[in-house]
């Protein structure tokens, strides 16, 4: 079985509108993406839950797949109508089957974080098998650790970490960073999450590593301090949750805070420093960690 895939040049006004339009007239799926993308002239868009983005790309494409024998022309002219625009630009390709989910896992590569610490998918040889490997696939939940900011939190851990700490990674995700902190020696560990699919595939990632890590929703957090307090969420919840995660960091006890921009960093350490002496920030292609410790 084959597939038609279109390339379609849209304003950014209209693509989110044009996408949807496409999909009601036949579309099997359609992907908004940055028409320059991979140029000088990209723009990097980044938004916050409850926060409008504030900018879209100067120019968009949607990448729209559609069935083989369908008549592609016809659909595309419909959305357009529909939208009431002039038919759109548009280049088509044939897309034929292949093992997508060999295709998929071929993307995904083992990361090294550290000299001792890699994140290792489950179908590949761990490549250093004297290391400590975190075992993850790629799944509904944020954290994979190629992202900047779990890569800033791991590359954290890795060097602080010591015996027996406890651990409270909030915003957990898919459990790498609290997974991590067991592999690392941590004492007790725990990972919140507001969404249950991530406690889920938290709970299964800590199995698939063989740790033993605790995993809850907000209303579930214990009011326990803890030796660390990572939470590597965005800047909007951290701004809220300052107070909140303060009073779960022990006197002297650190805190790691990721999920930040560069441009945000200055405004989060002020944030922070009511509760804690605050570290120097490290960036990471245009993200921030800050960390610091619990004043007594």
């Amino acid at each position: 079985m084959a597939w038609q895939q279109a390339t379609i040049a849209t304003d950014s006004s209209v693509a989110e509108a044009f996408a949807d339009a496409l999909m009601d007239a036949g579309c099997l799926s359609a992907a908004i993406e940055d028409a320059l993308a991979g140029t000088d002239a990209e723009q990097p868009i980044f938004g916050e839950p409850g926060e409008p983005v504030e900018q879209m790309w100067q120019q968009s494409k949607i990448i729209a797949l559609f069935e083989e024998d369908c008549d592609l022309a016809l659909i595309v002219a419909a959305a357009a109508t529909a939208c009431e625009i002039a038919l759109p630009r548009y280049t088509v390709e044939r897309v034929e089957e292949q093992d997508w989910v060999r295709l998929t896992q071929s993307q995904f590569e083992p990361i090294r974080i550290s000299d001792r610490l890699w994140i290792t998918p489950t179908w590949h040889e761990a490549p250093d098998e004297n290391a400590i490997n975190l075992e993850l696939d790629p799944g509904l939940a944020f954290g994979t650790g190629s992202h900047p900011t779990t890569r800033l939190c791991l590359q954290w851990l890795d060097a602080h970490v010591t015996p027996g700490v406890s651990v409270l990674d909030y915003g957990c995700g898919s459990g790498i960073l609290a997974i991590a902190a067991k592999k690392l020696g941590a004492g007790d560990v725990l990972g919140v999450d507001i969404d249950p699919q991530a406690v889920r595939a938290s709970v299964d990632n800590a199995e698939q590593n063989r740790v033993d890590a605790a995993f809850c929703l907000p209303d579930a957090t214990p009011a326990e301090t803890f030796d660390v307090v990572v939470a590597n969420i965005l800047a909007n919840p951290l701004r809220v949750l300052g107070d909140m995660l303060a009073s779960h960091v022990k006197p002297g006890g650190r805190i790691v805070l990721s999920g930040i921009l560069e441009t945000q960093a200055d405004e989060l350490s002020a944030i922070y420093a009511q509760w804690f002496e605050m570290d120097e920030p490290v960036f990471d292609e245009g993200w921030t960690r800050l960390s610091g410790r619990r004043r007594g």
